[in-house]
């Protein structure tokens, strides 16, 4: 955990425990970690809200924390970039003041649902806020990615890997790989290949009601799915992957005085801003 972070944790907890509010506090997880994960664990269902003290990274990990429940986020930044933190530490006293009076609204981001249906019959299931993403090792070969829009076939990406991002993963992997910036309130799902070795090979952007389905070639190999960057699992062509809009959304804190453009014209400088 970032020590500023941990330092801020400290304050923040013994100013909510003046106030009387029970606090459970738990750090981030490390990235890489495997698909099934047997130390996951879930947030306690009880929770008011949860606040986020970090990056991106850790908020993603917070997420996958929550898992399918509805508790309220608050991300308040200390990381790099923070696209997805809605606050500063400076304003973190004002922001609980707001939240502890219910003086607050939720916005709620979309997140997908991948399935992967293995080899030997067993599935494997996750769901992510930013993306999933096919991978391939430092020595691998090109990747032959087979994929298919409600059950129709579209096209077979030769590439270093594909991303399949929710508009609010459109400005972290994807944008970075040449894919678009989607408003998060836009519904869409967004596959950006990495790397095409087809420069007609596109970024494309479909509803957010469609499904999905990839396969691999069979002499793509050393392939890696990562899931919001935080978890992963080695794939090959015996595998299948669903992707489709997931049922349970992300609820984030939103403050009045924050704007979305006024975070993504700071975060990418443009007209002059800084982050």
């Amino acid at each position: 955990m970032d020590p500023e972070a941990a330092k801020k944790a400290d304050q923040f907890e013994k100013w909510l425990c003046k106030r009387g509010v029970s606090v459970v506090r738990k750090e981030s997880l490390p990235p890489g970690r495997s698909v099934p994960d047997k130390h996951a664990s879930h947030a306690p269902g009880d929770l008011r809200c949860i606040f986020v003290l970090g990056g991106d990274g850790t908020f993603l990990s917070a997420v996958r924390w929550i898992g399918d429940q509805s508790i309220p986020v608050l991300g308040i930044k200390f990381g790099e970039v923070g696209f997805l933190a809605e606050i500063t530490e400076d304003n973190l006293s004002a922001a609980a003041e707001a939240i502890l009076g219910n003086d607050f609204n939720t916005s709620p981001r979309m997140r997908l649902l991948v399935e992967v249906r293995r080899k030997d019959g067993e599935s494997a299931w996750e769901t992510v806020l930013n993306d999933v993403v096919i991978n391939k090792g430092t020595l691998a070969r090109l990747a032959r990615i087979e994929t298919y829009v409600d059950n129709h076939y579209l096209t077979a990406y030769r590439a270093d890997g594909l991303i399949v991002s929710t508009p609010t993963g459109s400005t972290a992997y994807s944008l970075a790989a040449g894919g678009p910036v989607i408003h998060p309130a836009v519904p869409g799902i967004i596959m950006t290949p990495i790397c095409p070795f087809t420069l007609t090979n596109r970024p494309l952007m479909i509803p957010d009601s469609a499904c999905v389905e990839i396969r691999l070639g069979e002499k793509s190999s050393g392939l890696m799915l990562t899931f919001d960057g935080q978890a992963c699992l080695e794939i090959d062509h015996r595998d299948t992957i669903i992707i489709r809009k997931g049922a349970h959304p992300v609820h984030m804190i939103t403050m009045p005085d924050q704007h979305y453009f006024d975070v993504l014209k700071a975060k990418l400088r443009w007209g002059g801003g800084r982050v």
